[in-house]
């Protein structure tokens, strides 16, 4: 589920939190959210499938959407996508 997170973090327009989930399901939820949403928002897409550091942010850019952030912290693995 994307909630907003204007007031959670402020440089996003929303959150996602997908944790416990294997691949690709997290890379599944970032498109469908990313679909829910206008052109020009940004995506905060958290979880501790490791995978994603890569498979999320190869499969935004390959849908035309922009990744502005990608980092790691031990098992969480944070994403900031702004939508094409």
């Amino acid at each position: 589920m994307v909630e907003s997170a204007n007031q959670v973090v402020g440089e996003v327009d929303f959150q996602l939190e997908v944790w416990g989930e294997p691949c690709p399901y997290p890379v599944v939820a970032t498109l469908d959210a990313l679909k829910t949403m206008q052109s020009g928002e940004t995506l905060e897409v958290v979880t501790d499938c490791l995978q994603s550091i890569n498979n999320i942010p190869t499969d935004a850019k390959r849908h035309g959407h922009e990744v502005l952030e990608v980092e790691q912290q031990g098992p969480r693995v944070r994403v900031v996508i702004r939508k094409a």
